[in-house]
């Protein structure tokens, strides 16, 4: 007589060894589900503001749904409507005008956001900082 009914055993995934056997049981998680649990939220800090975000890369699948998440933190009101020509042209560098998107990896270096794949930069990447674009001004001295 098996101890585990189907109904139970759909939730577990049985390795190679006896199913009957309780201890080759392990919680059935999906590469998200190990992903979220190790990937903690990242903090993301907009120059100038004193109150910071925190948003998880694991809920996103790129950069143009991390660009269309930090459009809606940081330019969309509640009452603007999601024009979808709009969100097609979006992408990190567009996201939040004026400013630059970068990151600080695990080692404190500051990069820019969209230089490294996807799933890399979910890996290493601990703190978004949106910096202001400084206007380029140059002084030009006539003698």
């Amino acid at each position: 007589m098996n101890r585990f009914d189907e109904e139970s055993l759909k939730h577990y995934k049985v390795s190679n060894m006896d199913p009957s056997n309780p201890r080759t049981m392990r919680p059935a998680f999906s590469d998200d589900d190990l992903v979220a649990a190790v990937v903690p939220p990242v903090t993301v800090v907009l120059e100038g503001r004193s109150i910071c975000q925190r948003i998880s890369l694991h809920n996103h699948s790129s950069y143009h749904s991390l660009a269309r998440a930090l459009r809606q933190m940081f330019v969309d009101t509640p009452d603007s409507s999601n024009e979808t020509n709009l969100d097609l042209d979006l992408d990190l560098s567009n996201a939040i005008p004026g400013y630059l998107i970068a990151y600080e990896d695990i080692e404190n270096d500051l990069l820019l956001v969209g230089d490294l794949n996807w799933k890399d930069f979910v890996r290493v990447a601990k703190r978004i900082r949106i910096l202001p674009v400084k206007a380029k001004s140059r002084k030009h001295n006539k003698e």
